[in-house]
């Protein structure tokens, strides 16, 4: 057996450790986006694969009997490529995932489909917003330039966005809730653009809008790939140690 996950998440690197205290063979990849990755308990590589057949080849290169995506909700390109590239190999993959954020009693949330959505919901007078959705696409936002952004990112964009009106922080989580409601209070947040990512080191911000009766725009996640998806450590493992090259289910 040799796992290779697709890593970028906290779920991805509970995963690592546990592989590694297990001695199970296995590598941790990462897509390259931010600068300082969290250092892994295994050989780690970083960077694209070059679409499905760059990552089939990498697969049948390093002897890959396992492919676990356990990429960001929002990695729709990657999942995709990944349930591809391990039907044609004729490997199992599994998905590790986290379960959504579900709205709850007290939450102003707008749903949308899509950043294009999210932009459009910004219409109106200015306003101060904490826009949580990383460094790749601020740039569409310029369409609402009348606002005052303030941008929470882990790495410092490579050029400054097109935002007339911005300020950047530097932060990693996970995130307390004291910290996120001082943050909100501090810069006289009145709304918060953010992507629907689950799990609990970002979720903060959305408890400290609630308490606040602040308004959210939630970007809802793209319908992943068909494939075989669960929540925790403990199922992938238990997945792992019933499964094998020959008997698993190929690619999904």
């Amino acid at each position: 057996m040799k796992v290779l996950i697709l890593g970028g998440t906290s779920e991805a690197s509970a995963l690592a450790s546990a592989l590694a205290e297990g001695g199970v063979p296995a590598l941790f990849s990462y897509a390259g986006r931010v600068k300082a990755p969290r250092p892994q308990p295994l050989p780690t590589r970083i960077g694209g694969f070059g679409g499905v057949a760059g990552l089939g080849d990498f697969l049948a290169e390093q002897g890959i009997t396992h492919l676990v995506d356990a990429t960001h909700p929002f990695a729709e390109r990657m999942s995709r490529n990944a349930v591809a590239a391990a039907h044609r190999s004729g490997i199992p993959l599994i998905a590790l995932t986290r379960s959504p954020w579900v709205a709850q009693a007290g939450d102003r949330w707008e749903k949308v489909v899509g950043i294009e959505a999210a932009v459009k919901a910004l219409a109106g007078p200015p306003q101060r917003i904490l826009l949580a959705i990383g460094r790749q696409q601020l740039a569409a936002f310029a369409a609402q330039p009348r606002h005052h952004y303030l941008l929470r990112l882990v790495d410092a964009p490579e050029a400054p966005p097109p935002l007339p009106h911005h300020r950047v922080i530097l932060d990693r989580g996970p995130f307390t809730l004291a910290g996120d409601r001082a943050l909100l209070r501090a810069h006289g947040i009145q709304r918060i653009v953010c992507k629907n990512a689950g799990g609990e080191g970002a979720v903060a911000k959305l408890t400290a809008a609630r308490e606040l009766g602040l308004p959210v725009v939630m970007i809802e996640r793209p319908a992943p790939p068909a494939r075989r998806e669960v929540h925790s450590v403990e199922a992938v493992l238990s997945w792992l140690h019933q499964s094998s090259p020959h008997k698993a289910e190929r690619g999904v």
